[in-house]
């Protein structure tokens, strides 16, 4: 999904106020990370996902949960990325985009 400047700036503002839920270790990329993060994405639609390690792969990293969760990499700053996915089936979905 391509998002335009102002949708991407509204997602980034509201995931300003979330928690990371989902954290990238010393392994760096791994089938249970890329697990973990579609999980969240399928009840959260917007997630922080925090790098405590392997900060110098932050970018591939990221590109590579994007393609594996099928989501869309919102931003990221510094060792954090936001990942969002919106779930089409829910009539009551969170963010309407």
């Amino acid at each position: 999904m391509e998002l335009r400047s102002y949708q991407r700036a509204f997602l980034r503002s509201k995931a300003q106020q979330l928690d990371p839920v989902v954290y990238v270790g010393k392994d760096g990329f791994s089938d249970g990370v890329a697990s973990a993060l579609d999980a969240a994405l399928t009840a959260h639609e917007l997630v922080k996902v925090r790098f405590t390690a392997s900060k110098d792969e932050v970018k591939e990293i990221s590109a590579a949960l994007e393609s594996a969760t099928g989501s869309t990499l919102v931003a990221i700053t510094g060792f954090t990325a936001v990942f969002f996915r919106q779930d089409a089936e829910d009539p009551e979905r969170i963010y309407r985009i």
